[in-house]
């Protein structure tokens, strides 16, 4: 899981000096004597902050660079398949993931701090798309290694740990209780944000690849025993997920039969159990589940003679076998304890659920469940609240209170594992510890992944998925693993750059060469270049932001339906923006801590000792070199790179 970046607040940058700042000091000292200096350029690759926001450490500046242009394909690879490849390495689900991940990368990036944030999103669902449309498959040729490791759970985070698994050669069974993969994907994201024939093309993806087993309909401690496993597989991975919804915090949550979690509510709906619900729902929330829960509620309406138990087809007790005709819609309410600006739930999805007909309460808490003589909730009391700083809500002394008619209220604040027949495993929160390698403390040969670790984004399952293989691979190999880097995973790696354009230096020779001083021209080694992307995250201030035209960002639009045509409305919202939109959206991107080959520093050195590679020897990150013997370290190339990739500090 990659690290975000430490300072959020970001500033302008758009020059190097302050007000009044407009002349050189002294010309002499600046310039004409700086031949006495031992600093000259040298190329530092950095980690861009979008990547560093990303819980998948996906290479983002890469994959965009790739839809740009500027890196080139390897031989006999299309555009679109070469930016799959580099996507994938990380995250083996962008279709799924440019439509639904709330995009962290997006909030970090430094393009920001100039006008708007690149769409991130939309173009790895163009990457996502077009690899489905191609038929693009997963290489699955590196050979078996004999091993053989249990993932309990298939959902993004036990499907994504399968994937990396085989790449490294281990074969893998994937073990869930469910009738089909996905997990909460598949149960709690309603189709129309995530269409099903593209959510079963990526995981098909996966299950096609040799080695990687499904076992379906089988609950591990209940149909298989963690001790069969231990003997038959090498190493087990637990990726439960949580399945389990919260209640609210009120008196009598659990002894009223009409209060459900939105877990059981999103599945019921999501198995195609749930074709309608009751008249009045009220759902206590404030994030993405709970804008799915009342999206979902006001799309499958009510009847106008309902008289059933609402909770009983939420909890699986019956289902709706019809799709009846004489629906109406329901009246839905949101209530959550944050003001609007400040709701977990992304913005477009609350303004998408205000526009379907969901009335949202901000800055209320619940406080009672009002029951009918059978016990049964006919409202929900709230109150006006503040939020501490811990996200603990507390009623504001003689604020506002009010009741809402409810037939049946949805708690969606939070979830926790279900355990059952293994509760050995787990920690007094119902979840799984899990230490820096994602191994589970004092179980040798078991690993975890996933939201059983901590309830959190279906990219960071995939992020600590990729860990999770990683351990185990070193599990196999009796490797000893060393700390995580800073800034955790999927780089950029020149050096593979290199290899795949037939640039690689050759091997070196000791003793070979004489003279070791001054070996900018010998080939057995990558000159003038450190990578410190597992260590440094890009700040805006450490790039020439001043070279930057403020560029409109290219948007997907939604078709949203109203109030009065929510009704029945199943079709997807998010439109893809076209292949221009997507290549000018990517060329927004200001490769934040790479060269993306502008020519500034080749064009202001006065010395003219920056120059451009040879065109038969040049690729990504090695566009240009300097000539040491005209360097006189003016550091004009620094000051105006706008990525930040050049900096003087050759020879400290």
């Amino acid at each position: 899981m990659a690290t975000s970046i430490d300072d959020t607040k970001l500033g302008h940058t758009f020059r190097r000096f302050e007000d009044g700042d407009f002349s050189w000091d002294s010309m002499a000292e600046k310039i004409f004597v700086q031949d006495t200096s031992y600093k000259c350029p040298t190329y530092i690759q950095k980690t861009p902050p979008c990547q560093g926001s990303c819980p998948s450490g996906e290479d983002i500046r890469g994959w965009l660079q790739i839809v740009r242009g500027i890196e080139k394909p390897a031989a006999g690879m299309t555009m679109q398949e070469y930016a799959f490849r580099r996507s994938t390495t990380a995250n083996p689900f962008p279709s799924m993931m440019g439509r639904v991940c709330p995009a962290p990368c997006q909030d970090g990036c430094n393009r920001n701090d100039v006008d708007d944030f690149v769409g991130i999103n939309s173009v790895e669902q163009y990457i996502g798309d077009q690899a489905i449309e191609a038929g693009l498959t997963f290489d699955d040729s590196t050979p078996l290694s004999g091993k053989k490791v249990a993932i309990i759970g298939g959902g993004v985070a036990g499907m994504s740990a399968a994937y990396q698994l085989r790449k490294m050669g281990h074969a893998s069974t994937i073990f869930d209780d469910h009738p089909a993969l996905g997990g909460m994907a598949r149960y709690g994201i309603p189709g129309y944000r995530v269409p099903r024939d593209k959510m079963d093309a990526e995981i098909e993806r996966i299950t096609n690849m040799d080695g990687v087993e499904v076992r379906l309909n089988t609950r591990v401690g209940k149909d298989v025993a963690v001790e069969d496993l231990e003997k038959e597989y090498d190493a087990i991975l637990w990726a439960l997920g949580c399945k389990n919804g919260r209640g609210l915090f009120v008196d009598n949550w659990d002894e009223t039969p009409n209060a459900v979690t939105a877990v059981e509510f999103l599945e019921a709906f999501n198995r195609g159990n749930m074709k309608y619900t009751a008249p009045k729902v009220v759902c206590v929330g404030g994030g993405d589940t709970s804008i799915d829960v009342v999206s979902v509620s006001r799309r499958i309406g009510t009847l106008a003679d309902y008289n059933e138990n609402p909770e009983d087809v939420a909890t699986g007790k019956t289902t709706h076998t019809e799709d009846p005709e004489n629906k109406v819609p329901c009246e839905v309410t949101l209530t959550a304890v944050l003001p609007r600006d400040e709701m977990m739930a992304a913005e477009h999805e609350v303004n998408d659920a205000l526009k379907e007909g969901v009335t949202i309460l901000n800055s209320v808490m619940p406080v009672e469940i009002i029951t009918d003589e059978n016990g049964r909730a006919t409202g929900l009391k709230v109150a006006e609240c503040t939020v501490d700083g811990r996200g603990i809500p507390s009623p504001v002394e003689g604020g506002k209170e009010q009741i809402i008619e409810a037939d049946l209220i949805v708690s969606a604040i939070g979830q926790y594992g279900d355990l059952n027949g293994v509760e050995e495993y787990g920690n007094d929160r119902n979840l799984i510890d899990a230490d820096q390698f994602y191994q589970v403390p004092g179980k040798e040969g078991h690993f975890v992944a996933g939201d059983i670790v901590r309830p959190h984004l279906l990219t960071t399952a995939i992020g600590q998925a990729s860990i999770a293989a990683e351990s185990i691979d070193h599990f196999f190999k009796n490797e000893v693993m060393k700390k995580r880097p800073k800034v955790d995973k999927h780089h950029f790696d020149l050096l593979n750059k290199l290899k795949e354009t037939e640039l690689a230096p050759v091997t070196f020779k000791e003793n070979a060469e004489p003279d070791l001083r001054g070996t900018d021209s010998h080939n057995y080694a990558v000159h003038n270049f450190d990578d410190r992307s597992e260590h440094e995250i890009i700040l805006s201030s450490e790039l020439f932001l001043g070279h930057f035209e403020k560029v409109d960002r290219y948007q997907r639009t939604e078709d949203v339906p109203s109030a009065d045509e929510v009704l029945g409305h199943f079709a997807e919202r998010m439109n893809p923006l076209t292949e221009d939109e997507v290549i000018a959206e990517a060329e927004r991107c200001m490769s934040c801590g790479l060269c993306f080959e502008c020519d500034n520093c080749v064009i202001f050195c006065p010395q003219d000792a920056v120059y451009k590679v040879k065109k038969d020897q040049s690729t990504t990150g090695r566009y240009v070199a300097t000539d040491y013997t005209r360097c006189i370290g003016c550091h004009i190339c620094a000051d105006v790179c706008p990525t930040g990739y050049i900096e003087m500090g050759l020879g400290e």
